[in-house]
This record gives C-alpha cells, structure tokens and sequence, in this order.
C-alpha cells in the first residue's frame, strides 16, 4: 500500500470508527510483546545516516510482556511497573502513538500500560516490542485496516528492531534491521536465557564496536535452520559484539561457559547484550543450568522460540 493510499484509508477507517464509538463504551485492547534473540549478527559498516548496516538472523521467542491499550484522555500516558522503563516521549509506545496519530489525525488519547518481564538494555527488543504492540495494538483497537507491511514501514521509522518484532518467527534481517526475509519457522526450541542485570544501550555497543574486516556467511546457518539441526546451528551461532562487550563485562563470558558446561548445544549473547542464551536438546540439562544460574544471575528464563 502507498503512502497516499495508506492516508486515505486509514482517514476513512478512523472516521467510520468515531461514529461507531458513539454507541460504545471506552476501547480496551491487550497485547503480548514478544522479545527476540540473535541467533547470528554481524555488523557490515557504518552508514553516511549514521545507522549501521547489519547481517543477522533474529528468532522470536516466549518471553514477552503484557501491554495494555485504554482510549482516552489526550496524548499519551505510560504506566510500568519497572522503574528503569522511560515514560515520556523517548519510549517507543510514545512514538508508536505519534505516527498513528500523524496518519490518522486522531484526537485521541491513550493509556497505556506496561507489565514487564523482557529485562530492560538486555539486547532482546524489550522496548521495541512494546512499540510494536501498540501499533498493532492501535491497528486493531481502531480497525484501521492496516496489513502487516504497512505496520512495517511505520515501524521502521521508530526503531530498526520494530519491523521484525510486527513479522516474528525466524528472519534473515538486513539493512539496519528493517530488511527482513522469513525464513524456516524454527520453532519450539527449548532456550536457557539468563541476564545478569547489567543494561547495555546499543548505541554504547555501537561506539565500542570493531567492525570485524572478514565477513561471517549467513548461508551455512541458514540450512541448519532449514534441516532443523540445532547442533549444526549452535556449532555456527555468532556475535560480532562479544569481542567488545565481553571484556568489560566478563559475567556475560562466565554465563556462557557456565551453560557450555551444563549440556548447551552453544551459548552466545544476544544482540549488544547483556543477556545470554543457550540452545537445549534436553529439558533436564536445561533445567539442570538454570537452577545452577538462578543462585548467581538476577534474571533466568526457560523459554521457547516461536
């Protein structure tokens, strides 16, 4: 859908929606926000915009948090039972918000609120899946009609993660991230995901970055994935942040070697970090490491990918 053609709809959308409001009461609509992990990354060059291109391959998985949409009042408000969640006009719900009301021309306020389980700066999407929930949060609480590519491309001009969190599944991911190919679901996988508390902007990973001069292929990983083999995969998982980030943060290199040892087909960090996953064939083992992780790390899920 064009842009021009995306305005028009979505003006007649919402029109048609106000006269239909008069019958109603208050619009409620809940969301889950999925988190997401990086199952191989790599980082290309740094662009003339000053965004950086990148190479990865970005899994949805099961840890997400509840968002809440209420009509009502003006502008946005932003409700989070996590103190370290920004509630002004810096978190992505806010801008979400902004770009719908931009299209639309809605008067409308919003409540919103924020049940978080995603750690905050913990390189799994927290904040641009809670962006994401509100856009298609407010697409279906307004019945704005807009598809999927068009929650995208408003998406994208929010933050580079809000694409792939709108698609999820399994997502070759390019560009600064908004250049996405699904690829073979790779689903139902068992994943120890632990963080230890530590939040790392991905601008700050960004700025301690050494773009690696050899680039690391996509190809072989992508047919572990479409064979469904998780230790060809784990064999080939990687992260062009670790050589940075984990010197400054040994923690993160002692939580991979913690579940290297306790039956991970491989660990590796997600996104700028500072949270790690390991990939699971066996429950027990897994369970196994997370009881051992769970004495020393603040935060330790068993999840799945979706």
């Amino acid at each position: 859908m064009q842009k021009n053609d995306m305005e028009r709809s979505l003006w007649y959308n919402y029109l048609v929606l106000n006269l239909e409001k008069m019958e109603r009461s208050t619009l409620r609509v809940e969301e889950n926000a999925y988190g997401k992990i990086n199952l191989a990354l790599d980082v290309l060059y740094k662009r003339e915009d000053g965004y950086h291109e990148i190479n990865s391959i970005m899994q949805q998985i099961s840890l997400h948090d509840t968002v809440i949409i209420n009509e009502g009042g003006r502008g946005v408000k932003i409700f989070c039972d996590n103190s370290l969640v920004p509630l002004d006009h810096t978190n992505l719900v806010h801008k979400a918000w902004d770009e719908i009301r931009k299209l639309t021309g809605t008067k409308s306020g919003i409540s919103v609120e924020i049940h978080k389980v995603i750690p905050v700066a913990a390189g799994l999407a927290g904040g641009s899946s809670n962006g994401a929930a509100v856009l298609l949060g407010l697409n279906k609480m307004w019945k704005l009609g807009l598809s999927r590519d068009d929650l995208r491309t408003i998406g994208k001009r929010i933050g580079a993660d809000i694409p792939f969190c709108i698609l999820g599944g399994t997502a070759l991911a390019q560009g600064i991230g908004e250049k996405l190919t699904s690829l073979k679901p790779f689903k139902d996988k068992h994943i120890l995901l632990a963080n230890p508390g530590i939040g790392i902007s991905s601008a700050y990973a960004y700025s301690k970055l050494n773009i690696p001069e050899i680039r690391k292929p996509m190809d072989s990983l992508i047919k572990c994935i479409e064979k469904d083999d998780q230790k060809c995969l784990a064999d080939g998982m990687f992260n062009v942040f670790e050589d940075s980030i984990m010197p400054e943060n040994p923690i993160i290199g002692d939580i991979k070697k913690m579940m290297e040892e306790n039956g991970a087909l491989g660990a590796l960090m997600s996104g700028s970090g500072a949270s790690v996953f390991g990939l699971y064939d066996d429950k027990e083992k897994l369970e196994f490491a997370r009881k051992k992780l769970q004495d020393i790390i603040p935060y330790v899920f068993h999840v799945t990918t979706v």
